[in-house]
């Protein structure tokens, strides 16, 4: 968890990062929120499109209602958290083989916040391809 330690101390820039734990998903949440930051979780098993992901998202990090389930409102709804926060997303891959090009999108987004954006770190855990985001060490 070193990696991630790291990220909720303020040693290392969120971001969109592969993450190697074997961690239990409570475990994480357990960390995440005694560190001061919220928790959303996403099982990306059977989401390999981009609606289906977004939706996903959406659902794990409580948007409200009115959430547009496309690039431009997850951005919105993003600058909107309450304070910073951490997206655990597991089984990613199969989303990032079948659409690619929407997989950048969506983790670009996640990834580039404003200075004045709640801080959000992305996990990427699961088997994938190595060479779209960095490794979380």
């Amino acid at each position: 968890m070193s990696g991630l330690a790291a990220v909720l101390a303020g040693r290392h820039a969120p971001g969109v990062h592969r993450w190697e734990s074997a961690l239990d998903v409570a475990d994480v949440r357990h960390a995440v929120e005694r560190a001061g930051w919220a928790f959303g979780y996403v099982d990306g098993a059977s989401l390999d499109t981009t609606p289906a992901v977004l939706r996903a998202i959406g659902d794990a990090l409580a948007f409200p209602d009115y959430y547009g389930v496309n690039a431009d409102a997850l951005n919105d709804c993003l600058r909107d958290l309450a304070g910073p926060t951490v997206l655990l997303w597991d089984a990613w891959a199969g989303f990032a083989r079948a659409e690619p090009r929407w997989f950048g999108v969506v983790t670009g987004v996640l990834g580039q916040r404003g200075e004045a954006d709640p801080a959000i770190e992305v996990l990427l855990r699961g088997p994938g391809p190595e060479d779209v985001v960095p490794l979380l060490a």
